[in-house]
């Protein structure tokens, strides 16, 4: 539906699966098919700039085209109908050599090939604009304390810059596969009617050769029109990122819950608001990553159902993914923009975070004490000693503090100053800080290098 494209499917990437730029991938091929034929010698090279000059969007009534697809079976066929006429209304002749040698699938999955190159370029471009708001963020609050939450409950003290470095370190990770497919995955399709170019005669490869380079697309050893890996690796990667994405997302909005307010969303004019209760900041950005999120298995599972593929040609699977891959990659173009906006403009509440490990009065500091003791009776009995004091902590409704001072087994190793400072958060965050070093420092490496190849 239209009217939620701006919520779901808001960024870049839409307009450029758009009905007329998916028109214009196939016409785009169609005028660098001409160019290689006459190359070649398989066309006149007179004929060229007539099928050229015609192979512009603006030359193909787009609801005839969609009203003749339903008949033909795919919008090639019409397609080419069409271009042949426009052709034939300047250069008759030249209108014999439209779609020479090619097929509908060659045209179709070509010109989505050139689509999915302007999407991947777009994707890798906001997948870095989110990287450094991500970083940012990671740095600042690289020393800022809060529990960390394992089964859902409090666990141990971490930072928030540490949950920060975990996304960023994984989506550093998804941006370079992103770089390293392309060169497998943008890859001319052009084998004829049934994957020979019998029609070329002999001039099929040398065709094919000019055609992947007039295009810069990659080569294959094959066509593909039945072997669909590449482009179930390009959901792959989309629907992983919306994993990590929407995993980030649910943490957000947990932290945002009335209850626990460690966090917020970027506060703008009508954005989280509720129809009937004033007072309401809902996770609108969160949702939205998440319903992407939520949607990813369901266009995955039919790429992976549209592998099968009966012989040269394929009776159902290919046409599957027409709809199902430009979904999936426009709704993770959204939720990376949204996810932008989150980072760059969340708000953050440090102090709430403080008296959020002071909730359990200490017993989130119960395994600092533990350890502590172990040096002086042993773990398995400084364990049990330490547990039953928290069991009575939570009896009583009292600071495990209060009762570690009156603990004679505690007290003979330790002053109150000691455990006083064995139960502050801020000193139990392990080695969080050297993991977010390590990962900004694999952050500023990889945007080096990638300076370096552009």
């Amino acid at each position: 539906m239209d009217v939620l494209t701006p919520l779901l499917r808001g960024s870049a990437l839409t307009e450029i699966f758009s009905d007329a730029n998916t028109v214009q991938g196939m016409l785009d091929f169609e005028a660098a098919l001409a160019r290689a034929e006459a190359r070649c010698g398989v066309i006149p090279a007179s004929a060229v700039t007539a099928i050229e000059n015609a192979c512009q969007v603006q030359n193909i009534d787009l609801p005839l085209l969609a009203e003749a697809a339903a008949s033909a079976g795919n919008l090639a066929i019409p397609l080419v109908k069409q271009l042949t006429a426009k052709v034939k209304t300047n250069d008759a002749d030249a209108a014999r050599y439209v779609h020479w040698g090619a097929t509908s699938q060659d045209a179709i999955d070509t010109g989505f090939m050139l689509q999915l190159r302007q999407a991947l370029l777009k994707t890798d471009t906001t997948l870095t604009t989110l990287l450094s708001a991500l970083a940012e963020q990671t740095d600042i609050h690289r020393a800022t304390v809060m529990p960390g939450r394992t089964w859902m409950q409090h666990a141990l003290p971490i930072t928030f810059g540490l949950k920060l470095a975990g996304m960023l370190d994984a989506l550093l990770r998804w941006q370079l596969r992103l770089r390293e497919i392309q060169s497998r995955v943008l890859s001319l399709q052009f084998g004829g009617a049934a994957g020979t170019l019998a029609s070329l005669k002999d001039q099929g490869p040398a065709v094919a050769q000019a055609l992947a380079e007039d295009l810069v697309l990659t080569l294959p050893d094959t066509p593909w029109h039945s072997q669909r890996d590449r482009l179930l690796e390009v959901g792959h990667w989309y629907a992983g990122v919306c994993g990590t994405l929407g995993k980030f997302a649910s943490d957000f909005a947990l932290l945002m819950q009335t209850e626990v307010a460690e966090v917020s969303e970027p506060i703008a004019a009508g954005r989280g608001g509720s129809s009937t209760m004033p007072h309401k900041r809902n996770p609108v950005g969160c949702a939205a990553i998440l319903t992407v999120a939520q949607r990813m298995p369901g266009l995955m599972a039919t790429l992976y159902a549209s592998q099968i593929q009966q012989h040269e040609r394929a009776l159902g699977g290919w046409q599957a993914e027409w709809e199902v891959l430009p979904e999936l990659l426009m709704l993770t173009g959204a939720a990376i923009d949204q996810s932008e906006q989150l980072v760059r403009g969340m708000q953050v509440d440090a102090v709430k975070m403080r008296v959020d490990l002071d909730i359990t009065h200490g017993l989130i500091m119960a395994e600092s004490v533990t350890l502590a003791l172990a040096t002086f009776i042993g773990k398995q009995e400084a364990h049990h000693r330490v547990e039953t004091l928290c069991h009575q902590a939570l009896d009583d409704k009292r600071p495990l503090l209060s009762l570690l001072e009156n603990d004679a087994r505690v007290t003979s190793h330790f002053t109150s100053a000691e455990l006083t400072a064995l139960l502050d958060p801020s000193r139990a965050t392990g080695s969080a800080d050297h993991f977010v070093r390590q990962v900004l420092t694999r952050y500023q490496e990889q945007r080096y290098d990638a300076s370096l190849s552009d």
